[in-house]
């Protein structure tokens, strides 16, 4: 045998059947293919669900910027910034996908736009798609994959510029570029070779689909901290004005005139000045005046009040004091607020100078008065506006003392949290032990409300599928908490639709909460 010779017929037939095995073995497999095949067409469709969702959080973040424009404004541009980034980004990586279709079929680019990855002959190629993402560099990096990664590197350097350098590490941006990254023989590879070196076309595809989808998520994790952060560098009110509230709205010949001078809703923690009848600096949010009343007649004090933002400016508001001296008359001060709530009772103090309160009687103008022992309780039935009217018996008549206007409000509506949060990233243990929606008041109004959740959907991705699940009251049930025990860090839930009841017997809808189970 050692001396057999092969003819030239022979030797060909040898190097065919060689040829023949090697391409055998670089075969991709029926069920391997319809696998890419199926997750692709998962990935497209969660990707299309999860772009609907992202354009409703927007437009609930741009109808806040509506009503409230110079307190959102800031956080609203920086997130319309955040969009045009993640929409730049995925037009490319869908340009990408499209050129590398028409590519492989050899067909024009706006026919690969519209047709199917099933019907793609080469879905199961590799030649022209290794040719296009490496190019004819070593690693990669001089192909159309070296353009995406660097795409991809200035896209998280930009979108994560839109955050304070402090809170940077509480984004999850992923699209991870850095690896490392192995070869079938546990080699390491760059982010360009791994991903598209000898992939075929059917992979890439998918691929380019799980970057949108990445880059999607990207997306919402910064403009979700930047919805949180509205507030949160400014007076966690709508509007501030100098408030005074007089004991008394007459004084008698000599006595002292005395008043309440604050700031609206401000933080007691924090010092205010103000200059009126002299200089005088605050002391838990609240500086009393004390005037002499030497002689009868209309009196008027002016000067300002100036409070430190949280920004460290500095602002003033101009205060005018008009009072009278003269014979006994009324004062009427709501005890929390100069407003009235629907559906809750407002304590009210009614005074009036020289009159024994046994003797005064009132009547309101929406609603109901009623005496509580010193005090007077006032329900109101319809926003807008309410009149208090006073009247003292003196002697044998009935003498009108005057009347006060009060403004009327609906109860403004609760923050729903789980696991004492409202959004964010937070451990799955936790929100599975908490296992409810708790509705909270809002932290600078003064009155006890009990809000009941009544309905919300919890809603979820698994495996490229949207899951919405509806829930009653205001736990989690147990298919709810089974899917929160199976995800994996990173993965978000949203509760959305959420309903509470409030004392005034109205069911409204409050903020979604999106988590971040860790």
């Amino acid at each position: 045998m050692a001396g057999y010779k092969e003819t030239p017929r022979q030797k060909m037939i040898g190097m065919m059947y060689l040829v023949l095995t090697a391409l055998l073995a670089l075969n991709v497999s029926v069920e391997i293919l319809n696998a890419f095949l199926v997750v692709n067409e998962s990935m497209e469709t969660t990707n299309k669900t999860f772009s609907s969702k992202i354009s409703d959080f927007y437009g609930r973040f741009e109808d806040a910027f509506k009503k409230e424009p110079e307190k959102v404004g800031p956080f609203w541009e920086k997130a319309v910034k955040a969009r045009k980034l993640s929409d730049d980004l995925k037009a490319y990586l869908n340009d990408t996908k499209f050129e590398s279709i028409a590519r492989s079929e050899k067909i024009p680019l706006d026919s690969a736009k519209v047709k199917p990855l099933y019907t793609i002959g080469t879905k199961d190629k590799y030649d022209e798609t290794t040719v296009y993402f490496i190019g004819n560099s070593v690693d990669g990096s001089k192909g159309k994959a070296g353009e995406m990664k660097n795409k991809i590197a200035k896209f998280k350097e930009d979108l994560l510029n839109l955050v304070e350098p402090g809170e940077r590490g509480n984004i999850k941006v992923g699209l991870d570029l850095v690896g490392p990254f192995y070869d079938a023989d546990h080699k390491t590879q760059n982010w360009e070779m791994h991903n598209f070196y000898h992939t075929i076309l059917a992979a890439d595809v998918t691929i380019l689909n799980k970057l949108v989808a990445e880059v999607q998520n990207a997306e919402l994790d910064v403009v979700t901290h930047l919805r949180s952060k509205i507030g949160a560098t400014d007076f966690k009110i709508d509007q501030m004005s100098a408030v005074v509230v007089p004991k008394s709205q007459y004084v008698f010949m000599g006595e002292n005139y005395e008043a309440e001078v604050f700031v609206t809703a401000m933080d007691t923690k924090q010092s205010f000045t103000a200059n009126l009848g002299g200089f005088r600096t605050s002391e838990n949010g609240l500086i009393k005046l004390s005037l002499p009343a030497t002689s009868t007649g209309p009196k008027t004090v002016t000067g300002n009040v100036n409070y430190k933002k949280p920004d460290g400016t500095v602002e003033s508001y101009p205060v005018t004091l008009d009072y009278i001296v003269a014979p006994p008359s009324l004062s009427v001060s709501a005890t929390k607020m100069n407003v009235f709530y629907i559906g809750v009772d407002n304590p009210v103090s009614i005074s009036s100078g020289g009159v024994s309160p046994d003797q005064i009687s009132a009547a309101i103008t929406n609603g109901t008065i009623v005496r509580s022992g010193s005090a007077w309780i006032v329900r109101p039935a319809t926003p807008g506006k309410a009149s208090i009217a006073v009247s003292a018996k003196l002697g044998d008549r009935l003498k009108s003392m005057g009347a006060i206007e009060f403004r009327v409000k609906n109860l403004p509506s609760p923050e729903a949290y789980i696991a004492n949060t409202n959004g964010g990233a937070v451990s799955k243990d936790l929100v599975l032990a908490s296992g409810a929606l708790i509705p909270r008041n809002p932290p600078d109004f003064d009155f006890d409300m009990n809000f009941t959740i009544t309905s919300f959907k919890f809603s979820g991705n698994r495996k490229g599928d949207i899951v919405d699940i509806p829930g009653n009251g205001n736990s989690l049930n147990s298919q709810m908490k089974d899917f929160i025990r199976a995800s994996r860090r990173g993965d978000k839930v949203l509760l959305e639709d959420i309903y509470a009841k409030g004392p005034d017997g109205k069911n409204r809808k409050l903020s979604s909460i999106i988590l971040t189970l860790q």
